[in-house]
């Protein structure tokens, strides 16, 4: 769907919301996730926005002299936001374009008006990637630039008064600039731009896996407090994102199923049915809990056996003083069969056979790796007894291998062993904190959770910016394929499509 844009309809709108006198219905002018857009500046030619909401893609046009000096020409695509928040896309020009100084990304701005003061994130034509922003109505605007260039992957973050421009060639970390100290107010303008930097063209750009990020408030308890969750798909070779599924509930960990049909999820935070597990239909989109009584206080550490007929869980109901034990249920439901006699176990992965359970067990203070037969009524065997926290083990497809994360290095990285716990071996090492190794069921590539070194080596928290990665079980570079706002339930199970060819996993909004 393209809508035309009109001359200055933005101006007007945001002047009529600021004021009170408009009250916008959103099946007249919503656009996605947007409110509205139009041209600011009242280019010479005209621009336009779309939105395909079956790729959830969006598309701009849009002409205009210059966005700098002390007034600005383009094409907005935008909503009226308050507080905190992080925006996050893939962009791409399309077409070889007119003038190299062409622009296009996020902004922030303080109202609609020319001259009004902003900040931007913005790639250009010519490869050059910056911060640019006006401080005051009518004054010419700065600009930071990036040491980066020809970057496609564009986030603007609002924390207060302080803009962070983070920027990335998609598959490698983030680039960043950090500008302070710039009052926009408290509600503001923001959303994606395109300017042609000369009157008599007009340029177009893609907008893909865009992401309007609320984060959670300053004040925030974790455990206690809890924002909302999106189930997201991602193509791992294209790297091209769907959300599918959200909710103000949060939840978390999804298995993907077997027959490729649904997502097995379980609910947490503090509101009616934590603890419950639930089947997310793919062709429907609808949600259904499954039967797991009387154990339904479960974490997010449930994986499903490799001929997906069993799914094992980890309940902390108060019958065992609120720690986790592992149990094993049918897939479609019904009364689970106690495993692990001692707490905490978290359970992690199945052996191909189904004759075997690995879980993450805390015994006096620490945790490592145990196995113990499926059917329980046996002791557990210790696979780890390295320093540190050994966590997150999964056989390989072919029973050849455990793979777990580990911190006794002093940072968490990827590891692995054969069955026996022999052969410990590391796979990563390098500048993040690595979790939860996940082998795609060809058995070819690992998808794993990582987080930046601000980040305790043994803690896995909500809430933060994280990435996917991908890496070829042969070795290899290590390529990001997702940048999230997430962490502790974004990833923790095996979630890969029976395929091998897509992933889905948890981000966080409020």
């Amino acid at each position: 769907m393209t809508i035309p844009a009109r001359q200055n309809i933005g101006l007007i709108m945001c002047a009529l919301l600021s004021s009170g006198i408009l009250s916008v219905r959103s099946q007249d002018v919503a656009l996605g996730d947007f409110d509205s857009h139009g041209d600011v500046g009242s280019p010479k030619l005209a621009g336009s926005a779309g939105y395909d909401a079956a790729s959830q893609q969006y598309t701009l046009t849009g002409a205009g002299v210059n966005m700098w000096g002390a007034s600005d020409q383009f094409h907005f695509l935008w909503k009226k936001m308050k507080g905190d928040f992080i925006l996050r896309a893939r962009v791409e020009f399309i077409g070889q374009g007119v003038e190299a100084h062409r622009k296009t990304g996020w902004i922030v701005r303080q109202s609609l008006d020319p001259g009004a003061p902003y900040a931007d994130a913005a790639e250009h034509g010519s490869g050059l990637t910056s911060l640019q922003f006006r401080r005051a109505a009518g004054s010419n605007t700065e600009e930071i630039q990036l040491t980066l260039s020809n970057a496609n992957v564009l986030q603007l973050e609002r924390k207060g008064n302080t803009y962070v421009f983070s920027a990335a060639r998609y598959g490698e970390p983030f680039a960043t600039a950090q500008l302070t100290n710039l009052d926009l107010g408290d509600e503001v303008c923001a959303g994606l731009f395109i300017c042609a930097h000369t009157a008599d063209a007009v340029e177009k750009a893609v907008f893909r896996d865009v992401r309007i990020i609320r984060p959670a408030p300053e004040g925030f308890v974790p455990y206690r407090d809890y924002i909302g969750s999106v189930m997201e798909i991602l193509n791992v070779q294209s790297g091209q994102l769907q959300a599918i599924y959200r909710s103000d509930q949060p939840f978390e960990a999804p298995n993907w199923t077997h027959d490729g049909r649904a997502l097995i999820y379980n609910i947490s935070g503090r509101a009616a049915g934590r603890g419950q597990l639930c089947r997310l239909d793919l062709a429907t989109g609808k949600s259904s809990v499954l039967d797991t009584a009387p154990c339904l206080a479960n974490n997010n550490d449930h994986v499903l056996s490799f001929d997906g007929k069993m799914l094992g869980i980890s309940d902390q109901s108060a019958a065992h003083g609120g720690q986790s034990r592992v149990f094993t249920v049918p897939v479609a439901g019904g009364t689970p069969a106690a495993i692990t006699p001692l707490t905490p176990s978290y359970f992690h992965g199945w052996s191909p056979d189904g004759q075997f359970l690995l879980y993450t067990g805390g015994r006096n203070g620490k945790y490592d790796i145990y196995r113990m037969p499926s059917a329980g009524g046996a002791a557990e065997t210790r696979l780890t007894d390295a320093p540190g926290l050994n966590d997150g083990p999964e056989y390989t497809p072919d029973g050849s291998h455990i793979y777990f994360n580990s911190s006794r290095g002093g940072t968490m990285q990827l590891w692995r062993m054969t069955p026996d716990g022999q052969n410990q071996e590391q796979v990563t090492n390098d500048e993040f904190n690595n979790w939860f190794p996940h082998i795609s069921p060809d058995g070819k590539w690992i998808a794993f959770l990582s987080y930046g070194r601000e980040v305790a080596p043994t803690d896995h928290p909500y809430y933060k910016q994280v990435c996917l990665r991908l890496l070829p079980i042969q070795g290899g570079k290590a390529r990001i394929i997702a940048y999230v706002y997430g962490g502790q339930g974004t990833m923790n199970v095996p979630s890969w499509s029976p395929d091998s060819a897509r992933l889905a996993f948890v981000s966080n909004t409020r």
